[in-house]
């Protein structure tokens, strides 16, 4: 991942965490910034940094971020190719651990809207584990999600039109 790619998602996350139900945008930041810790970054140079224009930053620029979003600094660098990595800290308890992976994934299906919002939505719940366990036991339980989705999604409870088998058309 590049690293104004990781800036983009750390603004997602922030949001998210903040109650934002979207981004913080790079002035929100800029101003955050200024506002708790002090210190602040133009709007500008995190516009350069997340476009690419400025594939680098200053120590003192990665410090302050690393601060603000509270990741390890060295996380603020480019992956090489082919380098896999994932937001967590050993601090993070489990039910951020399962939050932040909602957002991650969340981001990830970022072109599919529905999915993404559905994602966000249990990420943002005071208790995203009994969320997901209750889905389990809606999907186990035979019938009760499609009787769920009439009452509450009727537009999306249609199922798809069956499909047409063609004939295999035989020797004569």
């Amino acid at each position: 991942m590049k690293l104004g790619e990781k800036l983009r998602y750390l603004r997602l996350v922030e949001g998210t965490l903040r109650g934002l139900e979207r981004e913080m945008t790079q002035a929100e930041v800029s101003r955050t910034l200024r506002r708790e810790l002090g210190e602040s970054i133009s709007q500008a140079y995190l516009s350069q940094i997340e476009s690419g224009a400025r594939p680098h930053m200053t120590n003192k620029t990665r410090m302050l971020l690393a601060r603000f979003f509270k990741v390890h600094p060295g996380y603020l660098v480019s992956d090489p190719d082919g380098f896999h990595t994932e937001l967590t800290s050993h601090v993070l308890s489990l039910e951020n651990k399962l939050d932040l992976w909602l957002v991650q994934g969340a981001e990830r299906f970022r072109r599919d809207p529905e999915i993404s919002r559905a994602l966000l939505a249990v990420a943002r719940h005071a208790d995203s584990r009994r969320c997901l366990m209750l889905m389990r036991g809606i999907l186990e339980t035979p019938n009760l999600a499609e009787r769920l989705l009439q009452v509450l999604r009727p537009e999306i409870s249609q199922p798809p039109p069956p499909l047409r088998k063609r004939r295999e058309r035989r020797p004569s």
